[in-house]
């Protein structure tokens, strides 16, 4: 392992990476109870779903281990799933097989744009400042999803508003509190310099629900969506994959319209490649990964990885696999090597056989490691120099834009543009490369026509 993950090398151990490793997963976990959740909309079978989920995100980890040795875990990505299932198969009325072959696609043009480079010359060409932006960004926006999944934040007649903890407290309330809570054991725990503060954090949480459960303080309300915190060991069928594997070749069950195929899929490669861009950005200048240019060594191999896992998801049957933003918590625990992306997929694929368990683990035990990643993230603010005007405002209105659109890719758009924009009527357009401006027209665009 030393040999082939250069652990010394990136100053790291066995220890480190499997507790970095292990501390992703338990923040990503909750994909394998979500996934089936939004996918089954589209008439597919949830059980098939978890299947190509976890089979899907271990071939991404592995993947991205073997690729580029990185500490970045893959899964099939929020957001673009509830694009397959609501709008592709609900709105726009086609079969769930037409939506994984539009995915299958977008993976083979991602694999041709990472070979040729293209997606790693868009990365270079952010400029440094933009990328200390979109860092602090991703580190508000895993706060706001952990604030949002505890039920700390919630709607209300000021589009958000703190939770009544009084009001449905044996359920909303006392979750709430708990991850409220679990915040306060992982800042101790940190501060106090215990390795594995996020994951230990993660595990008291939901011990303390199961506590709660047992005395009757937290109640079991399916109907609501809260369910039992203690692990059942009930069945799962692992050979529905067998409804879902190969589908994406079944043409005769796609009512195919190439217009709004070729529409579908340059949505899905659009946000896609700006969402593992700004992930990619944000975790790796959290892990000092990134050169004194910005940019980041071996990215090909990680875009590699993404691309493949995207295509190999669809083939298994599920939406886009991306690198998620959740790979922060484990940085976050020291995880610098693929190691650590090893250990996440082979969780993924026990999961498998485990599902019960890790489907368990509820939103308000996870939440606390989100929140307390966003507060290492945003550390990078002070990197930015606000004293440069054409620098920092376009940075300011990426880390803006990334929690309040709810959308890393939106987030960079608003960040290009912006910063084309400024430099351009500002007279620094001299400054900006030439593929900046290429993407600034493409952001535009694609607002116009999509």
């Amino acid at each position: 392992m030393e040999k082939f993950f250069k652990l010394k090398e990136n100053g790291t151990n066995v220890r480190t990476e499997m507790v970095a490793g292990l501390t992703t997963f338990m923040t990503m976990a909750y994909i394998l109870a979500v996934n089936p959740s939004i996918l089954s909309a589209s008439g597919m079978d949830p059980n098939a779903i978890l299947s190509a989920t976890a089979i899907a995100s271990f071939i991404g980890c592995m993947a991205m281990a073997l690729f580029a040795n990185y500490p970045f875990a893959l899964a099939p990505g929020l957001g673009l799933n509830a694009y397959f299932a609501y709008t592709i198969c609900g709105q726009m009325g086609y079969s769930w097989q037409f939506a994984l072959f539009a995915v299958f696609v977008e993976g083979l043009v991602f694999v041709v744009l990472s070979l040729t480079s293209v997606r790693e010359a868009i990365f270079n060409a952010i400029p440094l400042q933009l990328k200390k932006g979109v860092s602090v960004g991703i580190g508000l926006f895993c706060a706001f999803i952990g604030l949002q999944n505890a039920k700390i934040v919630v709607d209300g007649a000021t589009l958000v508003t703190l939770v009544n903890f009084r009001e449905n407290f044996s359920t909303v309330g006392i979750g709430a509190l708990l991850a409220i809570v679990g915040v306060f054991l992982i800042a101790i725990m940190y501060v106090k310099k215990v390795k594995g503060a996020m994951l230990i954090g993660i595990l008291i949480t939901w011990i303390l629900g199961i506590i709660c459960q047992l005395t009757g303080i937290y109640q079991v309300n399916p109907d609501a969506g809260f369910y039992s915190l203690i692990p059942s060991w009930s069945s799962f069928d692992i050979t529905a994959i067998s409804t879902t594997f190969g589908q994406c070749f079944n043409f005769e069950a796609m009512n195919f319209n190439l217009v709004d195929f070729i529409i579908i899929m340059l949505s899905f490669l659009f946000v896609d490649m700006f969402d593992t861009l700004g992930t990619l950005i944000g975790v790796a200048n959290k892990a000092d990964m990134l050169d004194k240019d910005g940019n980041l060594p071996r990215i090909k191999g990680a875009l590699l990885a993404d691309s493949v896992a995207t295509s190999v998801g669809a083939v298994l049957g599920t939406s886009t696999t991306t690198t998620f933003v959740e790979s922060s918590a484990g940085v976050a625990e020291g995880g610098r090597t693929g190691l650590s992306s090893v250990v996440t997929g082979v969780l993924f694929l026990l999961s498998l056989f485990l599902a019960p368990v890790f489907t368990t683990i509820p939103s308000f035990a996870t939440a606390p490691a989100l929140i307390f990643v966003g507060f290492l993230m945003i550390s990078a603010v002070v990197e930015i120099n606000f004293s440069n005007l054409t620098e920092s405002i376009p940075a300011y209105l990426c880390l803006l834009s990334m929690p309040l659109t709810y959308s890393i890719s939106e987030g960079i758009a608003v960040g290009i543009i912006s910063y084309v924009v400024i430099n351009l009527f500002a007279g620094k357009g001299k400054n900006v490369s030439p593929l900046m401006y290429v993407l600034a027209v493409l952001f535009v665009l694609k607002y116009i026509l999509l």
